[in-house]
């Protein structure tokens, strides 16, 4: 997952002046595309993979273990280049609140949820969660005030998760035990967009955030693991390495660099974009590989959030 569906901030953009760089525009724009898309891909083949890892018996803290060790080696010298080692400019306090939220806990959520539920029922119900979540914050932290453009898109993406999830919470035989999944997927969300407001209020760089949540959700594994089943012992190594390169290094490291790309390209609001993008790539690729299909009411659900997320993005703020 990722820090564009936070609530972007309600300043009022300045539309930057025609230039002589003009010319030059045209290439970058279509650069910042390609990065947002690898982006997209990345995230949307996420569950996909996660949902892998149960079929080869490796449990939620299994892959916690694996992404975290794969992104916090990865990540090492940009941890250990940085003044107070291995929090960096954030301090411990900040550092450790944002691994809380998006590091072990967050994985072992985000992951554990799949072995109850479809793999797309993660990539709609968490981002569509966040930005509801997001709006929440900025209302009782921030104390602003949503427009009625913000109101009606999160209202739409409300009405398209309950759709969504409705067989799930319902007993549906097809969806037996989905709501635990579902129920996990939620709090990844609202957990993502905790992530997300604290590290844009705090003005946390994503390289270094990442590199802090890494390492220090590493440094955690000692004390939750004794009490989660770990069975990377009986793995196969294959199994192992899917897990490590793809959930650490290229969702939390690669990833996290195109993202950053596209919006420094794009800008903000145009990178924020390819998150809606992210379900419809994991309904495609979870159809394809794994078989998985969503039902009627659950395609409609999904697409009154996509909706409301594209709304949420697009609507005009105070």
């Amino acid at each position: 997952m990722n820090l564009s569906t936070s609530r972007p901030s309600g300043r009022r953009e300045v539309a930057a002046r025609p230039s002589a760089s003009s010319a030059i525009r045209g290439p970058r724009s279509w650069k910042g595309l390609g990065y947002g898309a690898l982006c997209a891909v990345i995230w949307g083949i996420q569950p996909i993979v996660s949902k892998i890892s149960v079929a080869d018996g490796l449990t939620a803290a299994d892959v916690t273990v694996l992404r975290f060790l794969a992104a916090g080696l990865v990540l090492l010298p940009l941890a250990a280049s940085a003044p107070r080692f291995p929090v960096g400019q954030l301090g411990f306090p900040r550092a450790a609140l944002l691994a809380i939220l998006a590091g072990a806990p967050f994985s072992l959520a985000l992951v554990g949820g799949v072995a109850f539920a479809p793999a797309f029922h993660s990539a709609v119900i968490g981002p569509g969660l966040t930005p509801i979540t997001a709006m929440l914050l900025s209302l009782f932290v921030m104390r602003e005030r949503p427009a009625w453009g913000e109101l009606g898109a999160l209202a739409l993406t409300l009405a398209g998760l309950f759709l969504f999830s409705f067989e799930a919470f319902a007993g549906a035989p097809a969806r037996e035990e989905a709501w635990r999944g579902d129920l996990l997927f939620a709090l990844s969300g609202c957990m993502w967009a905790g992530f997300g407001f604290a590290a844009n209020r705090w003005k946390a760089s994503s390289l270094n955030a990442a590199a802090a949540i890494s390492i220090l959700s590493l440094i955690s594994v000692p004390l939750w693991a004794f009490f989660l089943p770990l069975h990377l012992g009986d793995a196969s190594l294959w199994a192992s390495l899917l897990q490590a390169l793809f959930q650490g290094v290229l969702v939390g490291v690669v990833a996290l660099y195109l993202y950053a790309r596209a919006v420094a390209l794009l800008g903000p609001m145009q990178a924020a974009l390819f998150v809606p993008l992210t379900p419809v790539v994991t309904a495609i690729v979870d159809l394809l590989w794994l078989g998985e299909k969503a039902s009627l009411t659950e395609a409609v659900g999904m697409v009154a959030v996509i909706s409301g997320m594209l709304l949420c993005i697009a609507a005009p703020r105070r």
